[in-house]
């Protein structure tokens, strides 16, 4: 039996990159995923892959800004699925924003930055939880950063961003936990994926990165996928409002 045999999740984002990650891993494993993105066409492909790979995924589009848009989404899985049992809150602004510091951080980046990342991240989880509610039970997964525990002296707003998610964790944690939903987050270092190599001005800022860990080498989406099950899955059914960082030992609280 895999771990989340029968399960069904959504994941935000889950049209590319890091997020597609998450999809193919969690169907891996036994869920029908839900893959949700704003970008339609990066949604219906990851979940394609997914079926071809003997999956099982749907593809949905979703502004994670919008109320109503997501509500839309869950109504869709629920209609569809019968339900939700995870949720990975993954849908972010990263790629493309600028490695700037205080005095040049371009405000209107930074209310897009806030929009997206953080109620973004609240307004799906709120809906979502909802639905939990109705179950007695659910798993919210939240994608935080290290860089909330490292305060850069550049993506401030990304940062402060990904600070908010530490906290919004642990609140929606506590308004949820007696309803039987856990809600957890993941804080990654630097991935090296294609997000990161457009938008660093200079490659060896990241290989700073790598220096200062403990695990000398660069981290991949993958690195990330055994954390994410464990939260997804009844592994950790007693752990909640708790924060894995997973970024090679370069931050140790």
């Amino acid at each position: 039996m895999s771990l989340l045999d029968g399960k069904r999740a959504i994941v935000t984002g889950g049209g590319r990159n890091i997020g597609a990650e998450y999809c193919k891993a969690i169907a891996r494993e036994g869920a029908h995923v839900v893959v949700a993105d704003i970008d339609e066409e990066g949604a219906n492909l990851v979940a394609k892959e997914v079926r071809e790979a003997g999956g099982s995924a749907t593809a949905v589009r979703v502004d994670i800004t919008d109320p109503e848009s997501v509500n839309a989404m869950v109504a869709h899985t629920v209609e569809e699925l019968g339900g939700i049992d995870i949720l990975v809150n993954n849908a972010a602004l990263y790629g493309g924003l600028k490695f700037d510091p205080p005095d040049s951080t371009d405000l209107d980046e930074w209310d897009r930055v806030m929009k997206i990342n953080v109620k973004g991240t609240f307004i799906v989880a709120r809906a979502v939880g909802q639905q939990m509610v109705s179950q007695g039970s659910g798993s919210i997964v939240n994608i935080a950063s290290t860089t909330a525990h490292m305060g850069p002296p550049f993506l401030i707003h990304y940062a402060a961003s990904k600070g908010a998610i530490l906290t919004l964790t642990r609140s929606l944690a506590r308004a949820y936990g007696e309803d039987g939903i856990r809600v957890n987050a993941i804080a990654p270092g630097l991935i090296w994926d294609k997000a990161t190599t457009d938008m660093l001005p200079d490659e060896l800022l990241g290989d700073i990165f790598v220096e200062q860990q403990v695990i000398k080498r660069r981290q991949s989406p993958e690195d990330l996928l055994g954390p994410l099950l464990f939260f997804a899955s009844d592994l950790s059914q007693f752990v909640t409002g708790q924060t894995m960082v997973v970024d090679g030992g370069l931050f140790m609280p």
